[in-house]
């Protein structure tokens, strides 16, 4: 089934063109891995090659801003073996862990914050904010 995938795309004209650049940015990565510091391998990645130039995503602005200054030493190793290397992008874009969720946990709130917040609500005239108020009221976990 690959073979007759990859056989399909590559005699596809518009296709072609596309694995003919999936295939430079997976050699341009394997370059990357090889001439990259041990420290970056994990926290950086080729993302593009366009006009001469690579474009590396990293993790973190530290990794970023080390790239930045290595970039002419990365520029001149990548060239060997491989395509022309004018120059480096590095854009910050931390990976997504597809398994990672930040599911968020409702925060009770104390009887006295309830008080208040109940209080305040009274006070105000008809209108969105006592509309507001009193939907979190009525929505809020209540600490026993």
């Amino acid at each position: 089934m690959t073979n007759g995938l990859e056989h399909y795309l590559d005699n596809d004209a518009a296709a072609g063109r596309v694995m003919a650049h999936a295939r430079l940015l997976l050699k341009l990565a394997r370059r990357f891995e090889a001439v990259a510091p041990a420290a970056f391998r994990n926290a950086a990645r080729v993302a593009n090659y366009k006009s001469g130039k690579i474009v590396i995503h990293t993790d973190n602005g530290a990794v970023a801003a080390k790239i930045r200054q290595m970039s002419q030493r990365l520029c001149d190793e990548l060239s060997k073996g491989g395509p022309e290397c004018n120059g480096i992008e590095v854009k910050v874009q931390p990976r997504q862990i597809p398994c990672q969720s930040m599911s968020s946990l409702q925060k009770p709130l104390s009887a006295r914050a309830c008080g208040v917040l109940q209080s305040t609500s009274e006070k105000l005239p008809k209108g969105p904010l006592r509309d507001a108020l009193e939907a979190l009221l009525n929505s809020a976990a209540r600490q026993e």
